[in-house]
């Protein structure tokens, strides 16, 4: 196992390991138990991640909008936040910064313990917060895993990223999750949620939410 020094951001509390056995990444997990370390794991690679404010506050901003559609639209979402997803057979695995079931929301209420990628399907919507440098792309990891959305904010921009037929994701106007919802005044939201007046935002995103569309 190799210790990769030009890797470390002290900034962000990033380490990246090469060399790193399967059997060490499980061991990894079990010892930090439910702790704040988000650990990517590829093959071989792995980043371990200490999250500062600046990256978890976003995705607590773009959770809560989310919820406010599940309310105003009446539709039913299960929120896992950042729940590990493995995949053995390929030596795979990571922690969304968030993760959502809509279309699969029974299957996600079915499990309470580890994820099995044989059983249980992959989240349909996940959030990834770009805002410090990851070293371990992750993208392969969402795509090997299924996951057909992602919806990647870096602070300014909001991008929504589909996976495509070609095991690739591409960026597109619309979600497949929520098509009703016109992503480009939802991403003005997201960006406003940077407001001291967070009520008066989701107050009027509620209010925006209801109206009719045209």
């Amino acid at each position: 196992m190799i210790l990769a020094n030009d890797s470390i951001a002290t900034t962000g509390g990033h380490i990246v390991l090469e060399d790193v056995s399967w059997e060490f990444y499980e061991h990894l997990l079990k010892e930090i138990g439910d702790g704040h370390l988000r650990v990517t794991y590829d093959q071989g690679r792995m980043e371990i991640m200490s999250p500062l404010a600046r990256h978890e506050r976003p995705g607590e901003w773009i959770s809560l909008l989310i919820r406010l559609i599940a309310i105003e639209k009446s539709v039913e979402v299960e929120a896992l936040g950042s729940t590990t997803f493995k995949m053995p057979i390929l030596k795979k695995g990571l922690e969304p910064d968030k993760c959502f079931y809509v279309k699969h929301i029974l299957a996600a209420r079915e499990f309470d313990d580890e994820f099995d990628p044989a059983i249980h399907p992959a989240p349909d919507l996940v959030l990834e917060i770009d805002v410090t440098r990851r070293h371990v792309p992750r993208q392969p990891i969402y795509a090997a895993l299924g996951v057909r959305e992602i919806w990647c904010f870096d602070g300014s921009n909001l991008r929504v990223l589909h996976l495509s037929s070609k095991g690739k994701y591409v960026e597109r106007a619309k979600s497949r999750v929520f098509p009703f919802l016109p992503m480009a005044e939802f991403g003005k939201f997201c960006l406003r949620m940077k407001d001291n007046d967070q009520l008066r935002v989701l107050r009027e995103f509620r209010e925006w939410l209801g109206k009719p569309p045209g």
